[in-house]
C-alpha cells in the first residue's frame, strides 16, 4: 500500500512539474521601457527610444522619456540600456501546436485523409499546451500562421499568438486562407536521380479545375457540401489562397489558374524559381513566402549559396516578400526564424529590410498589419527586448517580451534543465 502511495505521489510530481506554463495575465499597469534601441520592424528604427503601452495597445514611441514622479507612480519603468526593442516574430506557414512528437500517432494532426479538403482547419487542431510552443518564444517568435500540411488542398489555417489556454484563446484571425498545392510537372527518379515529365501532370491540373468550377455552382439551400461550401471565402475575397509550387512551370501554371478563376487574393508559398518570373509575379501583384535559406539548392548546375542570395534577388525585384518554415524538423527549426533571416542579411540584405521578412513583410502578406507587425501608435504591443542583435543567433539574448502587453514567460523545458545542471555542477566545485 505505501509503495503505491509512493508511486501516485511520484506520477503527481511529474504531472506538475511537465505543466504547459499558466497563460500571463492580462496587462492592467502602464508600462514604459526606456533608453532603448527601437528596431521599428518598416525598415526605420529609433536610437536612445521609448515606448509606452497600456491595456495591450501602444500609446507612445518615440525618443527616450524624462521621467517625472507622476510617471513613475503611474508606471511600471523598465530601463533598457541600450538593448534592443523589436516587435514579435511572425512564423508564416508553420505547424506550430499541430505536432508534439513526429513518432508518435496521436500528437500528428497536421493531415487529413483525403486530397480536396478547403474545410479541414488547423484552428481546432491547434494544441495551445505544446512544449515546442513555448522553446519559439526565448528567440522572439510570438506570432504564427498554423497551416496543414497533404493533399491538394490542405484545409484552412489561422494566425495565432503563442501564449494562450487553448485556440479560442489563440486565435488572432480565423480560417483567413487555404492552401492549394500545385501538382509538380516532374517528377524524380531515385535509381538514376534525375527528373522525368510528370505524364499526369494535365489530368491533376484538371481535378483541380473540376473542383473550383464545381465549388462556384454549389448551392448550399438545396444540399450542403462542406469542401464546397469552405471554398466561398477565396471567390468574395475574405481569404487567400497560398500557392504552394517551386519550379516555374508550377508558379505560372498555378497562377495563371488561379486568375482565371478570379481569385482576388493568393500568396506564392516556397517559390524555388520565382527568380525567373519575377515580372509575371509583379504583374499579378504576388507576395513571396520563400523557403528557408538553411538548405541546399534544388539544381546541380546552381551557386551553393543559391538558397542564402535569392531574397535579396526577389527583394530587388520589387516583390514583397516573408520567410517559409516548412522542411525537415520545421516545428523545432520555427527558433530559428531570426537566423533564417540574419543569414539573408548576410547575404547582401539590409539588417532592417531582413527584419521586415519576419515582422511587418509577414504581417502585411497575412492581412494583419493594421495590428501587428511594427512597433507603431496603436498597434498591439506584441515586442520584445533583446541584449543584441535578435537576427544573430550570438547576440538574441532576450529579457523581456509582451504579447499584446501581457508579460510572458520565457522559461523552456531546456531552460529548466540548464538551470538544473548547472546547479549541479556549481554544488560540485563549491
Amino acid at each position: 500500500m505505501r509503495k503505491i502511495f509512493l508511486t501516485i505521489i511520484g506520477l503527481l510530481a511529474v504531472g506538475i512539474n511537465s505543466a504547459q506554463q499558466t497563460p500571463a495575465d492580462k496587462q492592467t499597469k502602464n508600462i514604459i521601457i526606456n533608453n532603448c534601441f527601437i528596431h521599428i520592424g518598416n525598415g526605420n528604427t529609433i536610437k536612445e527610444g521609448a515606448v509606452t503601452f497600456f491595456d495591450g495597445k501602444l500609446t507612445y514611441v518615440g525618443k527616450s522619456i524624462i521621467l517625472n514622479d507622476s510617471l513613475i507612480n503611474k508606471s511600471i519603468i523598465i530601463d533598457a540600456n541600450g538593448k534592443h526593442l523589436y516587435p514579435g516574430f511572425i512564423a508564416a506557414n508553420s505547424t506550430l501546436g499541430l505536432v508534439e512528437i513526429d513518432a508518435v500517432r496521436s500528437t500528428r494532426d497536421l493531415d487529413e485523409l483525403g486530397n480536396f479538403l478547403p474545410h479541414v482547419r488547423s484552428l481546432v487542431a491547434y494544441n495551445a499546451e505544446s512544449k515546442i510552443i513555448e522553446s519559439v518564444r526565448p528567440n522572439g517568435v510570438l506570432i504564427a500562421q498554423v497551416s496543414p500540411r497533404g493533399g491538394v488542398i490542405s484545409g484552412k489555417s489561422s494566425i495565432m499568438q503563442l501564449d494562450a489556454w487553448n485556440w479560442e484563446d489563440a486565435v488572432i484571425k480565423i480560417d483567413e486562407g487555404i492552401h492549394l498545392n500545385w501538382p509538380s510537372p516532374y517528377l524524380m527518379n531515385y535509381r538514376e536521380r534525375t527528373l522525368k515529365k510528370n505524364k499526369n501532370y494535365s489530368k491533376s491540373i484538371s481535378s483541380i479545375n473540376d473542383f473550383f468550377n464545381e465549388s462556384k455552382v454549389s448551392n448550399s439551400k438545396t444540399k450542403l457540401n462542406l469542401p464546397y461550401e469552405a471554398m466561398k471565402g477565396i471567390y468574395n475575397g475574405s481569404e487567400t489562397v497560398y500557392l504552394h509550387a517551386n519550379y516555374e512551370k508550377q508558379i505560372v501554371d498555378g497562377i495563371s489558374f488561379l486568375k482565371t478563376q478570379k481569385i482576388k487574393s493568393v500568396v506564392l508559398v516556397q517559390g524555388e524559381e520565382s527568380v525567373n518570373q519575377i515580372d509575371f509575379l509583379k504583374k499579378h501583384n504576388i507576395p513571396v513566402i520563400l523557403s528557408k535559406p538553411h538548405r541546399l539548392p534544388t539544381g546541380d548546375d546552381q551557386d551553393p549559396n543559391y538558397p542564402y542570395k535569392l531574397a535579396k534577388k526577389l527583394i530587388d525585384g520589387g516583390l514583397l516578400l516573408s520567410i517559409d518554415l516548412a522542411g525537415s524538423m520545421e516545428r523545432a527549426n520555427t527558433r530559428n526564424l531570426p537566423f533564417f533571416a540574419g543569414s539573408f542579411a548576410a547575404h547582401g540584405i539590409d539588417k532592417e529590410e531582413a527584419l521586415k521578412l519576419i515582422t511587418l513583410n509577414a504581417a502585411k502578406i497575412l492581412k494583419i498589419e493594421e495590428n501587428i507587425g511594427s512597433i507603431e501608435v496603436g498597434k498591439s504591443a506584441t515586442l520584445f527586448l533583446s541584449e543584441g542583435d535578435a537576427l544573430d543567433m550570438r547576440t538574441n539574448k532576450i529579457t523581456h517580451a509582451y504579447i499584446s502587453g501581457r508579460k510572458i514567460s520565457l522559461d523552456t523545458h531546456q531552460t529548466k534543465l540548464w538551470k538544473r545542471y548547472s546547479k549541479k555542477y556549481r554544488t560540485q566545485q563549491d
